[in-house]
C-alpha cells in the first residue's frame, strides 16, 4: 500500500468496535496527519501506552458537550469574574500537553508519551489542533488541547494545577466555539468531571451522524486569539 492508495488510511467499519475493552477497533498503524485526519473525521482516536502498538478507539456510547449545553456552576462563574487570570490560546502547545502528560493522582502512567506529542503537535504546526491555557502571574497554570475539524472540536486532555484553572479554560473554549459555530465537543468517554459540566453520552450512531453534518471540509484554522470579552 502506498499514501496514495485510498485503502492505506481506511479503518475497519466502525460496528466491527468491541464491546469489551469498548470501542477497540483496530491496531497497528501510524501516527501521520494523513492517518489522524482520518481517524477523527471517522469518529476514532488513538489511544495507547508507550512501547505498545497504537491502538484505535470509538466507543459506544460517546461522551459530547454540546456548546449550548454547559452547565456553569455558582463557584466557577464567581472564579470566572476574578481578575488574577490570563487566557491564552496556542501560545505553548507544547507546554500544555506535556502538563496534561504529568503523573496523576491514582495513575501509574500516562498515554501522552513522546510519541503522541510529536504527533499532535505536527497537527497544532498544521492550524489543526489546538491549546487553551489559563495562566496566573506568568505562570501555565491549567488548560486543555485537542483537535479541530470543520466544525466539532476532539477534546484530548485537560490539566489544572490550582482549583478551577482547566474549567476556566473550558468555559472559554466553549464561548470561542459558540461564536465560530461549532456544533459539539467530543470528550471521548464519561467522567464526573466532563458530566458536572453538561456533558453526557449519546450512541455511536448518533456521533457518526452529527460528524457528516459538522466535518463538509478538513481546513487549517490557524492560531486562535482569545480574550475575556468571550466571557462578558
Amino acid at each position: 500500500m502506498t499514501p496514495g492508495d485510498k485503502s492505506y488510511f481506511s479503518f475497519p467499519p466502525l460496528k466491527n468496535a468491541l464491546r469489551e475493552p469498548n470501542g477497540l477497533l483496530a491496531a497497528g498503524g501510524d501516527l501521520s496527519p494523513q492517518r489522524l485526519l482520518e481517524a477523527y473525521s471517522k469518529g476514532i482516536f488513538p489511544w495507547f501506552n508507550e512501547g505498545d502498538p497504537i491502538l484505535w478507539w470509538s466507543p459506544d456510547p460517546r461522551m459530547v458537550l454540546f456548546p449550548d449545553e454547559l452547565k456553569i456552576s455558582r463557584s466557577l462563574h464567581k472564579a470566572l469574574q476574578k481578575e488574577h487570570y490570563q487566557i491564552r490560546a496556542d501560545y505553548n502547545f507544547a507546554q500544555v500537553m506535556h502538563a496534561c502528560a504529568s503523573p496523576r493522582k491514582g495513575q501509574p502512567g500516562t498515554w501522552i508519551h513522546p510519541e503522541m506529542i510529536t504527533a499532535y503537535t505536527t497537527l497544532y504546526e498544521m492550524g489543526l489542533a489546538h491549546s487553551v491555557e489559563t495562566w496566573i502571574d506568568g505562570k501555565l497554570v491549567g488548560g486543555l488541547y485537542g483537535v479541530s475539524l470543520g466544525k466539532i472540536f476532539f477534546g484530548e486532555s485537560m490539566f489544572s494545577r490550582v482549583t478551577d484553572a482547566s474549567k476556566i479554560a473550558l468555559v472559554f473554549l466553549v464561548k470561542y466555539l459558540q461564536r465560530q459555530g461549532f456544533g459539539l465537543i467530543d470528550c471521548q468517554v464519561k467522567t464526573s468531571h466532563l458530566a458536572s459540566l453538561g456533558a453526557r453520552e449519546i450512541s455511536r450512531v448518533k456521533f457518526s451522524q452529527i460528524l457528516t453534518t459538522l466535518i463538509i471540509t478538513i481546513e487549517p484554522g490557524g492560531k486562535w486569539n482569545f480574550d475575556r470579552a468571550l466571557i462578558e
